[in-house]
């Protein structure tokens, strides 16, 4: 009776490191040997551009916005990247302005001529829409404070930099798809109106 238990435990113990040889074996297999790894982890891996970043992370990277109207005065470059009705019934325009003037800039003759958007300082406050075909001029909101709901270029835009800017404005009727945009002294930038998601 013991030699049975000891063949037994022998058989049941040579099945348990049988099994568990194979399950060993089977977790090692497809990693080859130790040059074959570093081919396939550098495979694997994002591909380096030329500037040391990564194709892969680049290719995920926002497009770059589309300009829809640009206008320069006084070395100054404007540009309107974005026009786009809400649900609520207004617009956002999106762009930048691009300083290449040789002086920092601060934006106080885009605030606007009212005294009540003296409040805002250097900012685009004193931008306006225009509907040629409905003859209306549109201006920058503002909350009840005189606040305008616009970029505030706060500490100005030194010369060779470009700063994004957004202004909200009442919107026109539903059937006004092109309006002009403009600020201060820059020539006024036809745009076209796109519908909000």
């Amino acid at each position: 009776m013991n030699i049975r238990r000891t063949t037994k435990g022998r058989t049941v113990m040579t099945a348990v490191a049988i099994t568990t040889g194979l399950v060993l074996t089977v977790a090692g297999c497809g990693g080859g040997d130790d040059s074959g790894s570093d081919k396939k982890t550098s495979s694997s891996s994002p591909a380096k551009n030329d500037d040391g970043g990564d194709d892969k992370q680049d290719s995920q990277a926002p497009p770059a916005k589309e300009t829809l109207a640009e206008v320069k005065a006084g070395g100054l470059t404007l540009a309107v990247t974005s026009a786009v009705r809400d649900d609520g019934g207004f617009v956002t325009v999106e762009g930048t302005v691009t300083n290449g003037s040789g002086k920092p800039w601060v934006a106080a003759d885009w605030r606007g001529d009212e005294s009540e958007l003296a409040k805002n300082g250097g900012s685009i406050a004193g931008a306006s829409l225009v509907d040629q075909t409905g003859k209306k001029k549109y201006l920058v909101l503002r909350d009840t404070e005189g606040r305008c709901l616009c970029t505030r270029f706060t500490g100005g835009v030194l010369s060779g930099d470009t700063a994004d800017w957004f202004a909200q404005f009442p919107a026109p009727p539903e059937d006004t798809t092109k309006v002009s945009f403009q600020v201060g002294s820059m020539p006024p930038a036809a745009v076209e109106l796109s519908e909000g998601e």
